[in-house]
């Protein structure tokens, strides 16, 4: 292996080796330990550390990086303390997930570290977001996300690529193509000979580079981010190296051929670069001697101090409340007059009253720049916030929504416009798997509003007509809005941006220019998780939520004989159980409509805790009516068939009688 020094001085030299070294003699005692059962899986780095610790080196410490589970080196280069390390991989309370989460799943704010989920695709979106962050608020910053060869066949890592270039973000796209995804060697996973040759279609640069070469990992990397921070751009960094044990120990490597083995342990990153320092003097014997001593004893008394760390206890009420990031609601008043606007006026007077109080919000969707959106939702919003704020995006809801996180960890908030709700499926991931848990994993808010333009009757047919909240009504860590009135569209999606935990805000189109209402002109809150009682009564309870409520009104005033309260949730994620619970033991009957299809619904959920609530105040079964257990139909006469509205009006009726 040939080293090119070039201006390097002699202690950046040496840095760069203890750099590889502390990693790898960590790794050989996590072997050791998991051998003992004293740790429960490990990732193996072994051969790739000039990777980890070239990169990371190459950055300055508060330029966020974001690596996966072979890339110990670049925890160590942060200068992590080891038995937060050691405590993070034993499930210990000192660990940085409190034992929720495993060996590299987790990030800390305080060393600009963003770890993986095992979904690997979204991270590489985060990514985007962060470089957004630096690059809307003018600081010269680089931000660098890994990824292996594997994961680059996933719709994420092509979305995130295309973004980034559109976008002129700084971020280095590393991949640590190691020649394995799991057991399925590289032939089987790509057809190009070099993955770095991707960047082409995406209009980006990118590079090759021998990811067991620690000086042309550094010297590279270093020269790429200082013309980044110069030039905003992103970049595709293919690192040439090998995965020398088991994707987790417990796979081993007996599908790889011996003779591919041995040409690999040839080229490790650390023997190699030991004898060149040696040959050139610039370190001895005696020092390597001396440094091996020094880590083992940190290694060793930091262990110490992991293993006499008590495990970590269960506390149910802890636990609860750490789902969601503290939010301190703030009510506040309309002072000025109201005026009678539509639902979708409503909205769009929300957004950009929120607009303006918040500085660091960004706007992101599908043509609602100049276009101003399919709904028209953000008509004018360039002239008034420019086209840095309100961004069209590419067709890649997945990214999308992780650049919405990354955009939150570097300290800004984000509302997503879904064209059609519908449409949140090609965005599911990221949402359910990295908005919502992580809070509950390692302390970090998300700051992100998903707007979802959502509901049938308007002959719009399967793919732009359901109404899915229970999607993600059955999801920890997501919060679910979703309004019948203009008034309480406006107040709502006001707390829902001051929020910083993920909210989808469920607006159905059907309202959008049907309903009107008295709306105050200024900015104000509404509360989550606070019922409106529309109508009292004291034969019935009606619980809807959305067109439903309307649907119910036009019953309810046909039948003036039936005695309703009429109760609108509002919102869904945080659910107003107490108010229902009120109702029905006043009235001893209780009818759910939705317009969701029936099973598996909210509907489901109220009927099952008020039968545990309240089952001795019953005088009735309790009723659910909802949507047919079909995809949406598009002709009318079968959409009218397919939605609860009439169904409703002979249960209501029937309930009525018993």
């Amino acid at each position: 292996m040939r080293y090119h020094i070039g201006d390097l001085d002699h202690q950046k030299l040496r840095d760069l080796y203890v750099g590889m070294l502390k990693p790898r003699m960590i790794e050989e005692k996590m072997l050791i330990l998991l051998r003992q059962g004293k740790i429960s899986k490990w990732f193996s780095g072994i051969g790739q550390e000039a990777i980890s610790v070239g990169v990371t080196q190459a950055l300055k410490d508060e330029e966020y990086i974001l690596p996966m589970h072979r890339n110990l080196g670049v925890f160590t280069s942060r200068n992590i303390p080891l038995h937060r390390l050691f405590s993070q991989w034993q499930g210990k309370q000192s660990g940085f997930t409190q034992g929720r989460d495993r060996s590299f799943h987790f990030g800390t704010q305080e060393y600009k570290i963003v770890g993986m989920i095992s979904h690997l695709g979204p991270q590489l979106g985060v990514a985007d977001g962060i470089a957004l962050a630096d690059l809307l608020g003018r600081k010269k910053r680089v931000t660098a996300v890994f990824t292996g060869e594997g994961a680059t066949s996933e719709g994420d890592f092509h979305e995130a690529l295309n973004i980034a270039s559109v976008w002129n973000l700084p971020v280095l796209f590393c991949i640590e193509n190691n020649g394995y995804g799991l057991s399925t060697p590289t032939n089987e996973q790509y057809n190009c000979e070099h993955l770095a040759d991707r960047a082409k279609g995406y209009g980006m640069e990118s590079r090759i580079i021998d990811g067991n070469n620690i000086l042309e990992v550094f010297s590279k990397v270093d020269e790429l981010c200082k013309a980044m921070r110069k030039r905003p751009r992103p970049m595709l960094l293919e690192f040439k190296t090998f995965r020398m044990r088991g994707h987790e120990e417990a796979s081993g490597t007996k599908y790889v051929p011996d003779k591919l083995m041995a040409k690999w342990a040839k080229k490790d990153p650390i023997a190699n670069y030991e004898t060149f320092l040696l040959e050139e003097s610039i370190i001895s014997q005696e020092e390597i001697d001396k440094l091996k001593e020094e880590i083992s004893e940190e290694i060793n008394e930091n262990l110490k101090k992991a293993f006499d760390e008590a495990p970590v206890s269960s506390n149910e009420t802890k636990e609860l409340s750490e789902v969601y990031h503290k939010f301190d609601y703030q009510h506040i008043e309309s002072k000025e007059e109201l005026n009678n606007i539509r639902f979708v006026d409503a909205i769009s007077q929300g957004l950009e009253q929120s607009m303006y109080r918040h500085n660091e919000l960004i706007i992101m969707g599908q043509d609602i720049s100049d276009y101003g959106g399919v709904f028209k939702i953000t008509e004018g919003f360039t002239s008034k916030f420019g086209k840095s704020r309100v961004r069209n995006t590419p067709i890649c809801e997945s990214a999308i929504v992780s650049t919405a996180m990354g955009l939150s960890i570097n300290g800004m908030k984000a509302v997503v416009e879904m064209q059609f709700a519908d449409f949140v499926s090609s965005g599911f991931n990221p949402i359910v798997n990295y908005l919502a848990k992580v809070h509950y994993r390692w302390n970090e808010k998300a700051d992100v509003v998903i707007r979802m333009p959502c509901g049938g009757g308007v002959g719009a047919g399967p793919f732009h007509s359901q109404t899915n909240e229970a999607w993600f009504t059955k999801t920890p860590g997501l919060k679910v809005v979703y309004p019948a009135f203009p008034a309480d569209a406006k107040g709502l999606l006001n707390t829902a941006i001051n929020d910083p935990n993920p909210v989808l805000f469920f607006e159905h189109k059907g309202l959008y220019r049907s309903v009107y209402g008295d709306v105050p002109k200024d900015y104000y809150t509404l509360p989550f998780g606070k019922a409106n009682l529309l109508r009292t009564g004291n034969s019935i309870t009606v619980v809807s939520y959305g067109a439903g409520i309307h649907w119910a009104l036009e019953v309810l005033e046909k039948h003036p004989i039936i005695d309703a309260d009429l109760v609108d949730l509002r919102t869904l994620q945080p659910l107003d159980m107490d108010t229902v619970y009120s109702s029905v033991k006043k009235t001893g009957k209780l009818i759910i409509l939705q317009e969701d299809t029936l099973f598996g619904g909210i509907a489901s959920d109220i009927s099952a805790m008020v039968m545990e609530e309240c089952f001795q105040y019953l005088d009735a079964p309790i009723k659910r009516v909802g949507s047919l257990e079909t995809p949406v139909p598009f002709a009318k006469s079968l959409e009218e068939n397919y939605l609860p509205k009439q169904r409703f009006e002979s249960a209501l009726l029937d309930l009525q009688a018993y």
